[in-house]
């Protein structure tokens, strides 16, 4: 018989998936702690967008508080290292070990990775081959090291990649194939180098599971971080392939490593990690990136907490509804309110351009939110937050800051 859930077990049962029922550490956050959130969470998204700060050390400050910030950078780029950079949701940092996980998906490379990379494969699989033997003999290099290698003219306008020289178009072929992996990052440029240089030589020598295989661990680790979740939500975890996905789906139904479940006002079947954890409650307070794990999936974000959120980077600014980098506010088990904000560096302060309550916010949550707000300027290393007029939550929030 198929179990039954209601709206507020299933979001409960995510929230505890992604960490937020687990203590935050006493001191300052150290590699357990990182490690403890990335065995919640997977992966962090990683993205460009820096006006606030990088995305991917945002889920650490919301499931931690305020941490050190070489923490995530040492685990990802120095050794010994327990984080490497990969397609997983998106351009991700994922645990090494997942690593063998994905080589079937680097080994699709010349079919799977998009378009400019596959075809400077396809018509310059020379020139490709001259940039692996420059990152071979010179690396960790970047693709502006290695652009006296690049003899024709930038490639036309031709999608979100247009401005990519051939030099980085081949690097970037080559990190999805896995043939070069990134050492460090200078700013936020990638530097590429082997993988034997990089990555644990345990991980690299681990054997390459069957690509059925390696799907069925990334589908148990997706439920392990969804708590539960529609087979498209599981399978968008690690972007895996839709017919791949239903039959691995299938497969881990009928061994147990998925419980299918009904959920109250879903569509369609879901399905339960068999090691979910149901809390009573869940008390959590945080500010979420946009491409936090909870909130990513918009879809999932509005059928768990009756929250429409699209991101608005790339909306011209008059059609803006809520602003340009709106964070989620998370209270207790529910998403309250959003706020659009700026890192002013150079005036030190962390600036809150609007703050929107949802309907059903509790009465503290301005208070609430005003004490996250000081947090997070603290850890930017921020000392002040103003609050602009925009929003029904503005003058409560900018009312309760310390002064």
């Amino acid at each position: 018989m198929t179990e039954r859930l209601s709206t507020a077990q299933a979001r409960r049962l995510a929230l505890a998936a992604q960490g937020f029922v687990d203590p935050r550490p006493v001191g300052v956050p150290d590699r357990r702690a990182l490690r403890r959130v990335v065995g919640r969470t997977g992966l962090f998204q990683i993205d460009s967008v820096n006006v606030l700060t990088r995305a991917h050390y945002l889920p650490l400050f919301s499931r931690l508080g305020p941490y050190p910030v070489r923490l995530l950078d040492r685990a990802a780029y120095q050794a010994p290292r327990e984080l490497f950079e990969y397609w997983g949701h998106e351009a991700s940092l994922l645990p090494v070990d997942v690593q063998p996980q994905l080589r079937w998906r680097m080994a699709q490379a010349r079919t799977e990775s998009w378009g400019g990379m596959r075809r400077i494969a396809e018509e310059r699989p020379g020139f490709v081959a001259d940039v692996l033997a420059e990152v071979r003999r010179n690396g960790p290099v970047s693709a502006g090291d290695l652009e006296h290698l690049h003899d024709t003219d930038r490639p036309r306008r031709a999608g979100p990649w247009w401005d990519w020289s051939h030099v980085k178009r081949a690097l970037e072929f080559l990190f999805w194939a896995g043939e070069v992996t990134t050492a460090s990052r200078r700013g936020f440029e990638r530097l590429y180098d082997l993988p034997e240089r990089v990555l644990p030589a345990a991980v690299l020598s681990t054997p390459t599971p069957d690509r059925s295989d390696a799907q069925r661990e990334l589908l148990r680790r997706a439920v392990g971080s969804l708590g539960v979740a529609t087979e498209r939500e599981l399978r968008d975890y690690y972007r895996l392939p839709v017919a791949d996905a239903r039959a691995r789906v299938a497969e881990l139904v009928e061994d147990g490593g998925l419980l299918p479940v009904h959920v109250e006002g879903w569509r369609g079947p879901a399905y339960l990690d068999p090691h979910a954890r149901l809390p009573r409650r869940v008390s959590a307070r945080a500010l979420l990136a946009p491409f936090d794990p909870v909130v990513w999936e918009r879809s999932r974000a509005e059928r768990l907490f009756g929250f429409r959120y699209r991101v608005e980077i790339y909306v011209p600014a008059p059609q803006r509804v809520h602003g340009y980098y709106v964070l989620p506010f998370l209270l207790g088990d529910r998403l309250v309110a959003r706020v659009d904000l700026k890192s002013e560096r150079a005036r030190g302060v962390l600036l809150v351009q609007a703050a929107f309550a949802e309907p059903d916010a509790p009465a503290g949550t301005a208070a609430e939110l005003a004490a996250e707000l000081t947090a997070l300027a603290g850890w930017l290393g921020l000392s002040a937050v103003e609050v602009a007029d925009r929003g029904d939550l503005a003058p409560a929030v900018r009312s309760a800051l310390p002064a």
